[in-house]
Formats: structure tokens, C-alpha cells, sequence
């Protein structure tokens, strides 16, 4: 069976929006789930136990208060990759696994960029948040491909539309290091080169396509399908909807060979929740 993987910022969600993402994501399809934008908060961790409680393999590394992160969810047995250690400032904003296939193992890291405004504090940290997650990719690189998945909270360079005044260079520049330095392939412009395509949008026609997906070259050769999936922004009947990104799905021509043994998340979550009294 080919791997397949998602990412979806899940936007540090409520308990309540926790629930209907935890039955949106364990209907998904996919072996690995990386979620962006995690809290040390009920919603998070009502995710990280859920599916643990189902036999998933979580990454969840520890958030200092207040700060987001993410969290890998996979249905493959993982050990941790050494990104996650080699980054030392906001930690808690990358992680990574290795994951086994009949090719080798495979690196699957996610990482939630940090956001900025025009304040100064703002713009420091995330350029220094950059500067360290480029350092932690540079050391720890090795024989294994990686795959990089999340939200980078940054454009490629020829975006649709262009937003050129919201970005300063060294933002772009990132971007374009992940393939110039760290030789990752864009692997959605490599399958859809001119496709126009956003996962968050303040406006219909301003949209932004800030989630990503990454990988070594050599797996150019393995990837069979990188798409959008927007449902996760559709209103519902109710005026709801389970965040404000689109999620992104991978699809690659490798086999996995360490599948866990799994249940339905979303119904063991159900049935470790106390039953409602009347007293």
C-alpha cells in the first residue's frame, strides 16, 4: 500500500472543536498525520491521547505556556528523529519521526513557522526561530530522505497573488533554502506547476498558500499525489468549521513495513469520556 501522509493546522482548537477534528481526522485515510499549531491546552492534548489511547504512535513534544506547536500522529511504528532535539529555541514549533519502508527508513518532519506583525519583537522571533531550524536541518542531516510537512506561514516567491508587501526577504529567502540549501523539492509546484492553489484566505480572493510540503529529490521519483484538501474550511450548517487551513495530503509509492495495530480514535475517545449524571 503506497504512504500517505496530511498535514492540517488545526488552529490551538477548543475542546469541543477537538472532538469534531478528532472524527474528521480518524476517518482520513492517511498513515501520518502531522497537526500544526498545537497548544498545552485541553484541545491538543484531548488529540494526543486519543489517538494514543488507540495505538498510535504520538509525537507530541512538551509546549512551554502559551506557545503552539505540533504533533505527529502516526499509524506506522516510529522512532524519534533527531530534529526535534537539534532545535533549541521554541522546540515545541518542530518535531520528526522515522518511519520504516521496504526502501529504508524515511524522516517525516513538521514544523509551524512562527507568524509575525510589523512589530519589531515579532519579526526578530521568527527570524531567529528560522535561523535555528536551519541549523537543526544542517546538523542533523543523513543518508535518509525527509519529508517536511506543515505550515511555513511564508509564500514561494511567484505567488498568486503576489502579497510582495507583507513579506520582507528574509521570509522569502527561507523559502527558497529549503530547496537551494537544504535541497528540498516543493512537492506540490514539482506535480502542479502552475496550479493556483491557497489554504488560508482572509477573503476568497486573497488567499495564501502557506502549508507545505518538502522533500529530498530522491523522492521525486516516489511521489504519486499532493493535493489541497479544503474541506476542512467549509461553513457548516451550523456556522462551524474545523479550522481555517486547507490540509494537504502526500501520496508516495513507498511501503511501509512497521503498521501498528489500531482503533478507531474517535470511538475510544467516546468511550473513556464519563457518562453524563443526574445528580
Amino acid at each position: 500500500m503506497p504512504l500517505s501522509l496530511i498535514t492540517v493546522n488545526v488552529g490551538a482548537p477548543s475542546l469541543d472543536r477537538a472532538r469534531r477534528q478528532l472524527d474528521w481526522l480518524a476517518r482520513r485515510p492517511e498513515d501520518v498525520l502531522v497537526l500544526t499549531e498545537t497548544k498545552a491546552t485541553a484541545g491538543s492534548q484531548f488529540l494526543a491521547e486519543a489517538f494514543a489511547n488507540a495505538g498510535y504512535a504520538v509525537s507530541f513534544p512538551v509546549h512551554a505556556p502559551g506557545e503552539l506547536g505540533v504533533m505527529i500522529v502516526s499509524k506506522l511504528a516510529t522512532t524519534p528523529d533527531p530534529l526535534g532535539a537539534a532545535l533549541t529555541y521554541l522546540p515545541a514549533r518542530a518535531t520528526g519521526v522515522v518511519v520504516d519502508t521496504t526502501d529504508g527508513p524515511l524522516r517525516i518532519a513538521g514544523a509551524y513557522v512562527p507568524s509575525r506583525d510589523a512589530t519589531a519583537d515579532k519579526t526578530e522571533r521568527k527570524k531567529t526561530w528560522i535561523k535555528h531550524f536551519q541549523h537543526a536541518l544542517d546538523t542533523t542531516i543523513n543518508d535518509a530522505p525527509l519529508l517536511l510537512l506543515g505550515d511555513l506561514n511564508v509564500l514561494e516567491p511567484s505567488h498568486t497573488p503576489a502579497h510582495r508587501s507583507q513579506f520582507a526577504p528574509f521570509e522569502y529567502a527561507f523559502y527558497t533554502d529549503l530547496t537551494d540549501r537544504h535541497h528540498l523539492l516543493d512537492l506540490f509546484r514539482h506535480l502542479h506547476p502552475d496550479r493556483v492553489e491557497h489554504s488560508w484566505a482572509r477573503r476568497p480572493e486573497l488567499g495564501y498558500r502557506y502549508d507545505h510540503a518538502h522533500g529530498s529529490p530522491g523522492l521525486a521519483e516516489h511521489l504519486a499525489a499532493c493535493d489541497y484538501v479544503h474541506e476542512t474550511r467549509h461553513i457548516t450548517p451550523e456556522g462551524t468549521r474545523l479550522t481555517d487551513h486547507s490540509g494537504l495530503a502526500v501520496t508516495m509509492t513507498l511501503t511501509a513495513t512497521t503498521p501498528l495495530l489500531t482503533s478507531d480514535p474517535a470511538t475510544a475517545a467516546r468511550g473513556a469520556e464519563p457518562e453524563p449524571t443526574l445528580f
